[in-house]
């Protein structure tokens, strides 16, 4: 079925959303959260702050939308990373390329969120903590099934369970992008560097390199 098309009136009503949602995540950037007012972003956003209230109930409802909204891209793009192909490696290999990939070229918020909810009373008070890690989970079963079926083929070695072999991977890739985020180093250009790291051992022929594979 083919996908309804917007009016016009809703074509502009979704422009403005996206200018405020804008110009919230520009001054929250530059501000933080909590010293960015309403008045402040209809100010940037050339609205009047009536006119914010009318898509947005406050400033909480306006950060979850923006958390929300990054969430959906990088879900959606972790989602094609791992859709990319069949063969297990290669898979995987998608998959830690495109999560620096998002990440880096979300700096500005990354920074924010990771800013404003290291106190997770805040996280959770925005009604965001139970949703995110959902959608965390949900990718790390994902990733959980592409373990499985690698040990089913006997690519790789059963040393411990799909799942933990999957927290596992993700957690490797998260500690080289904590490190990014706080600028001691770089996240790794080839994802076959995380990919040896955390595959030696692991697959069948011991000893191998992810590339001599």
């Amino acid at each position: 079925m083919p996908e309804k098309k917007l009016t016009r009136r809703e074509r502009e009503k979704q422009r403005q959303r996206r200018d405020m949602l804008d110009a919230a995540m520009k001054l929250f950037a530059e501000k933080g959260y909590h010293n960015a007012s309403m008045q402040e972003i209809a100010e940037h956003a050339e609205f009047a702050v009536g006119t914010l209230y009318k898509f947005f109930k406050n400033k909480e409802d306006m950060y979850k939308a923006l958390v929300t909204e990054q969430a959906d891209r990088f879900h959606v793009s972790l989602s094609a990373a791992l859709a990319s192909s069949e063969d297990e490696i290669e898979q995987l290999r998608s998959y830690i390329q495109t999560k620096g990939e998002v990440f880096m070229s979300n700096e500005s918020f990354i920074r924010l969120y990771f800013a404003e909810t290291r106190g997770a009373s805040f996280n959770i008070k925005a009604g965001l903590d139970s949703e995110l890690r959902d959608r965390h989970h949900q990718m790390l079963q994902r990733v959980a099934a592409i373990f499985a079926r690698g040990m089913e083929k006997g690519r790789f070695r059963r040393i411990a369970a799909p799942f933990h072999m999957a927290v596992a991977m993700d957690s490797l890739c998260n500690a080289f992008l904590t490190n990014w985020l706080e600028g001691r180093d770089t996240y790794p250009e080839s994802p076959d560097t995380i990919l040896n790291i955390f595959f030696q051992g692991l697959l069948a022929s011991e000893g191998s390199a992810i590339t001599d594979i």
